[in-house]
């Protein structure tokens, strides 16, 4: 399988952090991941089709904001926590305390948690 590529930390921009975190189903994802737990594909749970979670989990990993490791057919993801609090400090603690507080992204869950409610 071919190696996805990260950007190095100097690459990761304000703006387009905040881009991929402009989508409820992106946040839930950044949510759920935040327990810096590294969690494989098939365990993430949310309202959209498998393509779509594709989808949202490779616009979060060309911003910088999650990084994939495949192991065999298996892909694996994780927070990008200290290159993003080493980047923006304290964004993404504030980030997680509005989504918390406004319920943003509680339709995402893992298969090992129950859902939001």
């Amino acid at each position: 399988m071919k190696e996805q590529r990260h950007p190095d930390i100097a690459e990761i921009t304000l703006t387009r952090l905040l881009t991929a975190l402009g989508d409820p189903v992106r946040i839930g994802l950044v949510r759920v991941l935040s327990d810096d737990r590294e969690r494989g594909w098939g365990e993430l749970r949310a309202p959209v089709a498998k393509s779509t979670l594709s989808h949202h989990l490779k616009v979060l990993r060309d911003a910088g904001v999650t990084r994939t490791r495949q192991e065999g057919t298996r892909c694996f993801v994780r927070l990008r926590r200290a290159d993003l609090d080493d980047r923006f400090p304290g964004v993404l603690a504030a980030l997680l305390a509005a989504a918390e507080a406004d319920g943003t992204g509680d339709e995402v869950s893992a298969a090992d948690q129950s859902r939001r409610s």
